[in-house]
């Protein structure tokens, strides 16, 4: 069958996401491989302005599913309906012909994902960290066993669902282009309230930290602070780079950090250009979710320590005489 593309993106309040421009790019480079067209579909009500930024990145056409309209099919008030999304971009994958389906691998990534694979018949390859065409044949790399190894994954399908690890594809913008701009109606879609199995009414937004999984710098702290009075100074390394706040599961699972903020294979997957870890000693668990981070820096007073092994810089050293020191540095820089 003839290769066609739909690129899946997220907009939040109606702003696209980072990682939207990252699947767009990626979407487009293999179109571009494959010889096929590409298509964007986004289920929100973003303004006119932010679709057309999409064009920066190579989009020439954006299917737009208003949210409100999808909603209002409930009935109710609510925020969104991880079903009743997994249900548009099925319909619209399956009615327009696509079988070749990429989307980002972000927590609502992963929620959705596997619903669109089982409604459209496709291969799922999820969380990859490269996308190859060979003799028009797509390879996809995914990381497995916590991230201790890599496997190279082909296809038996001609219909394959991807889905990319953020912050691991570049976002490409290239000469811009007015994409042409196409609503769907709803109700073309065959939904109904039956689709809206699950559903978020509210969602509430702790603070106004940056958020691991958008964040390019990235400073997490571990056990080796010995409390959750002393991870000002992991608060504070971060705020004199710009980076969010990470911790290890360790930690939550203590009560010193809330979930939102934990990195790992049960937390957030995250792959920043600078990951720093501060008394983390480098579980399976957590380095299956920060090992492909561009800079890994490790602070451990244990010279052992496994996170020393996927580090690029490491200090052997306390961390309560390092990060003081690492935070007045680099606010002098600034």
């Amino acid at each position: 069958m003839a290769n066609k593309i739909l690129a899946y993106i997220e907009a939040k309040d109606n702003k696209f996401r980072n990682s939207a421009f990252e699947v767009i790019s990626e979407a487009k480079k293999l179109s571009d491989a494959l010889g096929c067209e590409f298509d964007v579909l986004t289920i929100s009500d973003a303004g006119s302005d932010e679709l057309n930024n999409l064009g920066a990145y190579g989009a020439k056409k954006v299917k737009v599913a208003g949210l409100d309209a999808l909603n209002g099919i409930y009935g109710n008030e609510i925020k969104f309906s991880h079903t009743a999304f997994a249900k548009v971009v099925s319909e619209t994958a399956a009615g327009g012909g696509y079988n070749i389906i990429v989307l980002s691998a972000t927590t609502f990534g992963k929620e959705i994902s596997p619903s669109i694979a089982v409604r459209t018949d496709s291969a799922l390859c999820p969380d990859c960290v490269d996308v190859r065409i060979n003799d028009g044949v797509i390879t996809a790399t995914r990381p497995v066993y916590a991230g201790k190894s890599y496997v190279n994954i082909k296809f038996n399908s001609d219909k394959i669902l991807l889905t990319l690890r953020p912050n691991v594809f570049k976002a490409i913008k290239g000469n811009p282009v007015n994409p042409e701009i196409e609503k769907i109606d709803i109700n073309s879609l065959n939904i109904s309230a039956a689709d809206f199995r699950t559903i978020v009414k509210e969602v509430v937004i702790a603070s106004e930290k940056l958020d691991v999984a958008e964040a390019d710098r990235i400073v997490s702290g571990g056990r080796g602070l010995r409390g959750p009075e002393h991870f000002n100074l992991v608060e504070n390394l971060a705020a004199s780079i710009g980076a969010a706040t990470g911790a290890s599961r360790a930690v939550v699972d203590a009560g010193w950090r809330p979930h939102s903020e934990q990195v790992g294979q049960t937390g957030k997957t995250v792959s920043p250009s600078l990951y720093i870890a501060c008394g983390i000693s480098g579980a399976i668990q957590h380095l299956a979710g920060m090992s492909t981070s561009k800079c890994i820096v490790a602070i451990n007073k244990d010279k052992d320590a496994p996170i020393f092994q996927v580090a690029d810089y490491g200090i052997v050293g306390d961390v309560f005489e390092i990060l003081p020191v690492l935070t007045e540095e680099f606010n002098k820089l600034t």
